[in-house]
């Protein structure tokens, strides 16, 4: 029974101790430090070269194109990736297939054959016309190797592949909006357009932004790829260089550097924008704080 001059008192939580935990804590830390102790005595690494070329016009001027191949590619992935969505969702038997047909041939082979194949496009397509299909009449636009430089190669090949991954993640995205919101919009008499672009796709943002950040850095270090069509992305300049006075490990450490550099700028932007979308969603842990009654 209680009595009537019960009070309420803080429970004093004491925490599990984890012995096991802490000791393996420990022997990570003690491993990590003396990887780095090795690291930074080394001499083979060659740190005083890696400091020489970090700042290196030629090594600045691929780390830029790398970024321009990032940009062009991605907004292009994305956009043409949203249309492929859109299209793999329709009613239409026709236009579904075409997207699944896209989609699974850019996912099903790799993006380094893809490459190779669109530097090598003369080769199947001499000249880039346009005219009336089935051998009709048509109008030669250029020769393939004037129009299709490697530059361009690389652009196709990494828009085109991108487009599928995005398209697949900006799916499954809109799969995660509520039927309900685009049945009520639709009862209101909205467009299909206008049902994407305000109710739909605003929404589904917030599931789409973590996917798309990811694909964003695995574009930055797949641009890496395009150095086999001889382009100077920084990837190639550090190779161009390595090449002539065969430091070859420290200008590929160079080359590590700036793009753990880039990434870490576009993760810092990617958690800010997520966010930004996922205000409202992510709801912190309330804290409860337990009491006893004890009797006096």
């Amino acid at each position: 029974m209680r009595t009537s001059g019960a009070t309420d008192e803080a429970t004093t939580v004491v925490p599990l101790k984890h012995n096991v935990r802490l000791a393996v804590a420990i022997v990570l830390l003690v491993v990590a430090a003396a990887v780095a102790f090795s690291v930074a005595t080394n001499e083979n690494y060659r740190w005083g070269v890696v400091r020489s070329y970090l700042f290196n016009d030629q090594i600045l001027a691929g780390a830029g194109l790398t970024l321009l191949l990032t940009l062009v590619s991605m907004t292009a992935g994305i956009l043409l990736g949203t249309v492929l969505a859109v299209m793999r969702l329709s009613a239409n038997p026709i236009v579904s297939t075409l997207s699944r047909g896209y989609i699974w041939f850019f996912r099903g082979t790799p993006l380094l054959v893809q490459l190779i194949f669109w530097y090598n496009i003369a080769a199947l397509y001499p000249t880039i016309s346009m005219g009336v299909p089935f051998g009709g009449p048509s109008i030669e636009i250029a020769s393939a190797n004037q129009l299709i430089t490697p530059l361009g190669a690389a652009l196709l090949g990494l828009s085109l592949n991108e487009a599928a991954y995005m398209a697949e993640i900006i799916r499954g995205g809109i799969g995660s909006v509520d039927r309900g919101q685009t049945e009520a919009a639709r009862a209101l008499g909205m467009s299909r357009g206008t049902l994407m672009r305000r109710i739909v796709l605003p929404q589904a943002m917030r599931v789409v932004l973590p996917p798309t950040g990811n694909q964003v850095i695995s574009m930055l270090k797949g641009t890496s790829l395009v150095s086999v069509l001889a382009i100077s992305d920084l990837l190639y300049s550090a190779q161009i260089i390595y090449a002539a006075n065969y430091q070859t490990i420290p200008l590929l450490i160079v080359a590590s550097l700036w793009y753990l550099l880039m990434t870490t700028i576009l993760s810092f932007f990617q958690n800010k924008i997520e966010r930004r979308y996922g205000r409202g969603f992510d709801t912190p842990p309330r804290r409860v704080r337990h009491k006893t009654r004890t009797a006096s």
